[in-house]
């Protein structure tokens, strides 16, 4: 077991930071993401859930990282799934500033579920949390083309995105690819996935964080219902790929 040190969170460093990227944080979102920042660095030191575990890093990189996909324009009261959701990065910290959505977070390793769940009655953010790779989710009846909006961060590349998350969004829903500076290639390996899955790129938002690192989301409109046989089983998605 490691024993990685909680260090005083600075909370002027991340309310600062978080209105320079467009978010005002009241104090009691402040309290719930520093309650977030005790229970993820307590809880890492016997699962490995981030190898951010500073004050600073953490409040940047995945606090206001995360804030970042409330830009894709999410109505009031959607239904949010979140892809690889890993240790809650961007579905929380985007809950707790918006509490009106409707959390469901896939992670296919349970000790991260585990987590999730401890973590929700930690900081008082509803959440269902469920043990699932994403293309089991996309086949399950109460699972697919139910959600409002589908996102991911750092979990695959878009055309992979594509087969994992438009099945589990409703028509007009979208899906939000949360990722860096230069995602031009990806989008278009991924041309054909968007297509026959059901999707339509509807728009690219590039921005910086507070620390001058460049993000994006590419932001897929689903415009049609996705064929049954997608998503594939995970050897047949490697093996022929969308692209």
């Amino acid at each position: 077991m490691r024993n990685i040190e909680i260090l005083p969170f600075d909370r002027e460093f991340l309310l600062n930071a978080a209105k320079e990227a467009g978010f005002e944080l009241s104090d009691e979102q402040c309290d719930s993401l520093e309650r977030y920042y005790e229970v993820l660095v307590d809880y890492n030191n016997k699962v490995n859930l981030t190898a951010i575990t500073d004050p600073k890093g953490v409040a940047i990189t995945h606090f206001v990282d995360s804030l970042t996909l409330l830009n894709a324009d999410i109505k009031e009261g959607a239904r949010l799934a979140d892809i690889g959701a890993g240790a809650g990065f961007p579905s929380v910290p985007a809950g707790i500033f918006r509490p009106d959505l409707d959390l469901t977070l896939i992670d296919s390793l349970n000790k991260r579920i585990t987590f999730l769940e401890h973590l929700s009655s930690e900081i008082g953010v509803p959440l269902t949390a469920l043990h699932l790779r994403a293309e089991e989710a996309g086949r399950k009846k109460e699972l697919r083309e139910q959600f409002d909006v589908v996102c991911a961060r750092g979990v695959a590349k878009i055309y992979l995105l594509c087969e994992y998350c438009l099945p589990l969004l409703k028509k007009g829903g979208k899906l939000v690819c949360m990722k860096g500076p230069a995602p031009d290639d990806e989008i278009k390996e991924a041309k054909r996935a968007i297509s026959e899955l059901g999707g339509s790129l509807k728009e690219v938002k590039r921005f910086n964080l507070p620390d001058e690192s460049g993000r994006s989301l590419v932001i897929i409109e689903k415009t049609s219902t996705t064929p049954a046989k997608y998503p594939r089983q995970s050897a047949k998605i490697a093996k022929i790929p969308l692209i």
